[in-house]
């Protein structure tokens, strides 16, 4: 029980000690439940019973003669969906190099997942004296050209419920004010590109333009990022709209490469 009375929840430790179980599998191959329940310092029947529930799912599977675990082919289609990100680097990475060249700064691959992005890919320009690693890094929608992006084409009821979970504040420029963000939104659609200036960290600005996979849907954006003395989004001439339409461009080849078709 908890001090205010209430059970304690134990959902989040059961699924962390399963996940140590399949990655002690992952290290140490087929093992036994005594050998397992040493590794992590569990006891038996708890190690007993959540191998059983990780077998129901495929996860694991038992030597019916040796009585060890193994990962099961479960796994295989877990490492399926992430072998699709990987892909998509693949396909993107040449036209991603290219942009990089091109413009002379970083250029991010982020993908949507849950209420952030995640970077699964950067390719450095010529200009970048030194760039943060951005992979395998997450990062809000709200305050991300590439969030922007994938909240400016979600379904208005998804947006809508994204907005009124509340808007953290990381930068004085960041908008928390859900009215003008949809503003915001709706330049994003007209124009096809989103833009952020140091809404999420000081001193950096981003272009964003959208990925559609076959069936035209938005499954990812590429990005160019870098410094706001070179990447000045206020600036009033044709720096920022020249800029954007490379990044558009490269999202649309991008685009092709994945067997999305234009409509013409």
């Amino acid at each position: 029980m908890t001090s205010a009375g209430r059970p304690r929840d134990t959902s989040v430790q059961s699924v962390d000690r399963a996940v140590s179980i399949l990655q002690s599998l992952s290290r140490r191959g087929p093992s036994g439940v005594t050998e397992l329940a040493a590794a992590l310092g569990l006891h038996k029947a708890t190690v007993f019973r959540l191998l059983a529930t990780l077998e129901s799912r495929g996860l694991v599977e038992q030597d019916a003669e040796r009585g060890r675990y193994r990962l099961g082919f479960g796994m295989v289609e877990l490492a399926a969906g992430a072998g699709r990100q990987s892909d998509l680097s693949l396909l993107s990475r040449p036209v991603c190099r290219e942009l990089a060249a091109a413009v002379g700064e970083t250029v991010n691959l982020a993908i949507h997942d849950g209420l952030e992005v995640i970077t699964i890919d950067q390719e450095m320009g010529g200009a970048t004296i030194s760039s943060i690693d951005w992979v395998g890094k997450r990062s809000p929608l709200h305050a991300t050209a590439a969030g922007k992006l994938f909240l400016a084409h979600m379904p208005e009821e998804q947006a809508d419920e994204v907005l009124g979970r509340g808007l953290v504040r990381y930068t004085p420029h960041t908008i928390t004010e859900p009215a003008l963000l949809k503003a915001e939104l709706r330049t994003v659609r007209e124009r096809g590109y989103a833009t952020t200036s140091q809404e999420h960290e000081i001193g950096l600005a981003a272009i964003a333009a959208p990925i559609h996979d076959l069936d035209g849907r938005i499954v990812a954006a590429v990005t160019v990022s870098g410094p706001t003395f070179r990447l000045d989004l206020g600036a009033d001439d044709e720096t920022v709209p020249a800029l954007a339409e490379q990044v558009r461009q490269a999202g649309e080849r991008i685009s092709v490469r994945q067997g999305h078709r234009p409509q013409v």
